[in-house]
């Protein structure tokens, strides 16, 4: 494990963590309301926070040519680029709808970006964190398809859309098939259908984690792998509007 992923929490501090807000979705005018609120409680928490983790599906499409990122969100990035400077970390793990990350947020705001799950060592407790897509059993169908979204064929030919096309056809797929989560999929499964809890479970078995921390699921969840561990979804800034802290000692959801 990288040595910068040891954070101390000093006594009055805590770290947040946030996940699904599918920015742009269905339309910037309906997601905008949502988007004030995000960056409110950005606002709200840069005063004790001693580092924020997003957890993927900021935007609900995001695309890197070499010289153009996405229209908007001005205010997230502004508020993003605001934290940052102060020197809070913020820490960003990419989501399947925002995938196409590359270096802006690096580059622009100095948040690094992870592509899949890391641990972290806050304080004394281990957390595994992710988005959580195509992880554990099941899935197929979006695993193959991040298959073919992370080819870098693909990829290469989708940079040579104008953006104006590339960005209409990207909403179609995101918005109108529902990849930013059906109705069907945000329904609890129980605790033993729950893949990313059995992707927990499966990892757990090969070390001990205080923590596996995940969004993607749309739904704030918390489930007891062990004694000693504990499985936990953030849920979304769409309908739920929840998020994770944790005060050093323990963490928690809550709602905003």
């Amino acid at each position: 494990m990288n040595n910068t992923n040891h954070i101390l929490v000093p006594n009055g501090k805590k770290i947040y963590f946030a996940s699904d807000n599918h920015l742009g979705a269905p339309t910037h005018e309906i997601s905008l309301p949502r988007e004030q609120k995000f960056v409110a409680w950005l606002d709200e928490i840069k005063k004790d926070a001693a580092a924020i983790f997003l957890l993927g599906d900021l935007f609900d499409f995001w695309f890197e040519y070499k010289t153009v990122v996405p229209k908007g969100f001005t205010r997230t990035l502004g508020k993003l680029a605001e934290i940052s400077d102060s020197g809070t970390p913020i820490y960003y793990f990419v989501g399947n709808h925002d995938l196409w990350m590359i270096d802006y947020f690096k580059t622009e705001l100095n948040i690094p970006i992870f592509h899949k799950p890391e641990e972290f060592t806050l304080n004394n407790k281990t957390f595994f964190i992710g988005h959580g897509d195509g992880l554990g059993p099941g899935d197929k169908g979006y695993k193959r398809m991040k298959k073919v979204f992370t080819n870098p064929f693909f990829k290469w030919l989708f940079k040579w859309l104008h953006p104006d096309i590339g960005m209409r056809i990207a909403q179609y797929l995101s918005v109108k098939n529902k990849l930013i989560s059906g109705d069907d999929d945000a329904k609890f499964l129980g605790e033993d259908h729950e893949w990313l809890a059995q992707y927990s479970k499966k990892k757990l078995s090969e070390k001990q984690r205080d923590y596996f921390v995940f969004g993607h699921r749309h739904l704030p969840l918390e489930i007891e792998l062990s004694t000693t561990s504990k499985y936990i979804n953030l849920g979304d800034w769409i309908g739920y509007y929840t998020y994770g802290v944790f005060d050093g000692e323990k963490m928690e959801l809550k709602k905003y």
